[in-house]
């Protein structure tokens, strides 16, 4: 599989994941919970495997997102242009590695009640699976146009 083929095959199971209704029995909290947090770590697979894509002409050893957006990282234009995105606050990228800091977190990224249904919602109330959509909306469209201009060059 080319890396390419990877990261869009993890973007793909992601979707399935945040597609799953949870069911309404007993057990549907605990379940919702474990899709959310399911896709939450397929969305992380994906942004390392994204950043392997990009960065595949570089050779670089190691791919994970926490090296190559830090502050010390290696001057690409993928690069720069993600790492930009990860310190805007309120992005899709700062969305998402909270989240996924969350997740590696003893408590979890899943929250047990989601917002109530019914009332007007802040963007602050938005439910896990919700946010992880968005993310992965962005994730995608930003990957496309980094695509893009990796393939001009």
């Amino acid at each position: 599989m080319t890396p390419r083929g990877r990261t869009n095959q993890l973007l793909y199971q992601a979707e399935l994941l945040l597609a799953q209704a949870p069911g309404d029995d007993e057990h549907a909290v605990a379940r919702r919970m474990a899709l959310e947090e399911g896709a939450l770590a397929l969305l992380e697979l994906a942004l390392n495997a994204a950043l392997r894509e990009l960065t595949e002409h570089a050779m670089l050893e190691r791919h994970d997102w926490r090296e190559l957006l830090a502050e010390e990282r290696p001057p690409l234009a993928a690069l720069e242009h993600l790492s930009e995105l990860a310190r805007r606050e309120g992005t899709w990228l700062d969305v998402l590695l909270a989240r996924v800091d969350a997740l590696h977190a003893v408590e979890g990224a899943a929250r047990r009640q989601p917002p109530r249904s019914g009332l007007i919602v802040s963007a602050a109330q938005q439910s896990l699976g919700d946010e992880l959509g968005d993310a992965l909306a962005g994730l995608k469209a930003t990957l496309a146009t980094l695509r893009e201009t990796s393939e001009e060059w």
